[in-house]
């Protein structure tokens, strides 16, 4: 007995002791890449549990020069599971230009991953007047971009002053898309031997058509505080500041339209883009009633999701192959049974850029034996770094189903006749109810009888009174014909009064208190609906402005538009009311 306890007291003593298996991982990262050699900038050490010791940085100073250094750590409890993070982050400068490589920091007996940063050579002398103690800065890259292709817009606020609160409006361009990239980074930087502080914020914009189009100036507004320092110091004195606005230049981008030599049915236009899928078992050993899933995934940098096409279009089909087929193979449909479940759309905002993310899961049961076929999968996609079209593929894929041990045969399969024997005559009928039984139900069909026609001269004297007729407001009738227009223009598979029908649906559906429209565009009221209805707008969306609108199918839109569950927020006022279902 005491032998037992012993061993029970190691195995919990060795269970506190740490392996090289459960070594902290600690990854690199860097507030922006690349970078100038006359600016400062972060490099952050994240590990996600506490390493061997303390970090020893002396190897990062061949390359750089370490200003400043910070540690803070973050734990949480999440479904039981305890995690914990710790992050080192430094403030440096580089010493040269060129690729460099942050090389492994050690942590006692763990170690940092590699990693690499591209600094540039020092900024040339820039065209300000270095009297200016605060001033905007803006760029947009690339400055000719193709239609619904990223633009990465950068606005950076020079100051050598301080300021004790500012107000900066965001970059404005119709008929795009805007997003904001991250959070702002700080940074020093040298102009023309002047320091300077430089707050850098990261936009990605989609233009949405071709042409020449404008990016207005932004407009900062600040409170800058004065030099002059007040003749009373102590708790009743306060800065002395004054109101500076200063503004940016505006930014002309030249939006090219689709190349003619792109042969897609939709247009994507993507840095990369990556196509996969994974099974969750061997679709080569299938059994007859048992479902498999199958997970596609389309990953695209620079894009966004509602670019993203869907991924499973494709039908099986029954493959003929030579030698002999499986019971139950012969041709027909519903033997390979799929059953879709709503995608998973992603983005991911980093300083590079936005990244999208589709995720399609199926499930695919098999109700025959046989031998099965996947159409390939193709994404044709135009990369604006190559500047040249190319196709994300997964090839077919096939899928072999056996009969489960123990299966019932199939109810197809030829049934074996015997001989039927001719049965003998009956000399006399046995009466299947006696006499009183039939008294029984006589009396009982007499008395139902009597009741019915009871009911009806009732039902003839006491008509009841017609329902008076609710006449609708004016803007239950507007919310009616928008809906109405939907539905035919999703009948007629017509993106364009599609459109139009959605957005007079929502100006009337969601609108505030001070007759502000909510919703005043397609992506608006994308953001307002459920998963299913948002995706199929953010579809229309790309399809009113890609090559292929004539090829539109409206069906799966106004489906997803009668299924549609607003937002509790937008429709806490509407609980009491049902909208009326439509059907195409």
């Amino acid at each position: 007995m005491n032998t037992i306890k012993k061993l029970l007291f190691l195995l919990v003593l060795l269970s506190f002791v740490p392996s090289a298996a459960s070594a902290a991982q600690i990854s690199v990262s860097f507030d922006r890449n690349p970078v100038s050699l006359d600016e400062s900038f972060q490099i952050i050490f994240t590990a996600n549990a506490t390493p061997d010791n303390d970090p020893d940085f002396s190897p990062l100073e061949q390359d750089f020069e370490i200003l400043g250094k910070s540690q803070s750590s973050n734990s949480s409890l999440i479904n039981g599971q305890f995690s914990k993070t710790i992050q080192w982050t430094l403030n440096v400068m580089a010493k040269h230009p060129g690729s460099l490589v942050v090389p492994a920091v050690p942590f006692g007996d763990d170690a940092s991953q590699p990693a690499s940063i591209l600094v540039t050579q020092a900024t040339s002398n820039k065209t300000v007047n270095t009297d200016d103690d605060l001033f905007l800065e803006v760029e947009a890259n690339p400055q000719s971009p193709y239609v619904q292709s990223q633009v990465l817009y950068t606005v950076r606020l020079y100051r050598r002053v301080e300021i004790a609160q500012a107000s900066l409006n965001e970059p404005e361009l119709g008929d795009a898309v805007i997003e904001k990239l991250g959070d702002d980074s700080n940074y020093n930087t040298q102009i023309n031997g002047v320091n300077y502080l430089v707050t850098e914020r990261k936009y990605a914009i989609f233009p949405q058509k071709s042409g020449s189009v404008t990016i207005k100036p932004l407009v900062l507004t600040a409170e800058v505080v004065a030099n002059s320092r007040s003749n009373f110091n102590g708790f009743f004195s306060s800065q002395a500041t004054r109101t500076k606005k200063i503004l940016s230049k505006s930014v002309v981008l030249d939006v090219k339209p689709a190349p003619a030599s792109f042969t897609g049915k939709h247009w994507l236009s993507a840095e990369q883009l990556v196509l996969k899928e994974e099974w969750s078992g061997d679709n080569q050993q299938m059994k007859v009633g048992e479902p498999l899933t199958r997970t596609l995934t389309l990953l695209a940098k620079g894009a966004t999701v509602g670019q993203l096409p869907e991924l499973n279009t494709g039908k099986p089909v029954l493959s003929k192959v030579e030698g002999p087929v499986l019971s139950g193979a012969e041709g027909g449909d519903g033997q390979l049974k799929t059953y879709p479940d709503q995608p998973t759309l992603q983005e991911q905002k980093k300083p590079e850029g936005l990244i999208a993310f589709r995720e399609e899961k199926i499930a695919i049961i098999p109700s025959k034996a046989g031998f099965y076929k996947l159409p390939a999968i193709e994404i044709p996609w135009f990369n604006s770094q190559s500047q040249k079209m190319e196709v994300a593929k997964i090839s077919e894929a096939s899928i072999t189903a056996i009969d489960a041990p123990g299966a019932l045969p199939d109810m197809a399969a030829p049934v074996i006749s015997t001989p039927v024997q001719q049965p003998q005559k009956i000399e006399q009928a046995t009466p299947i109810i006696n006499q009183p039984q039939q008294n029984t139900w006589l009396w009982l069909a007499v008395f139902l009888g009597a009741g019915w026609l009871v009911t009806l001269a009732y039902l003839v004297i006491k008509r009841p009174a017609k329902k008076p007729v609710v006449e609708k407001n004016e803007p239950e009738v507007r919310l009616e014909d928008s809906i109405k227009n939907l539905k035919k223009a999703c009948a007629d598979n017509n993106a364009i009064a599609a459109k139009d029908a959605l957005l007079a649906w929502g100006r009337q559906k969601f609108i505030a208190r001070d007759g502000v429209y909510v919703a005043p565009s397609l992506g608006a009221i994308a953001e307002l609906s459920d998963a299913r209805l948002r995706d199929e707008i953010l579809i229309l969306n790309q399809v009113l402005y890609g090559k292929a609108a004539e090829q539109w199918q409206g069906k799966k839109l106004f489906q997803a538009f009668v299924e549609n569950k607003a937002r509790k927020k937008m429709a806490a006022t509407d609980d009491d009311k049902l909208e009326p279902l439509y059907r195409l």
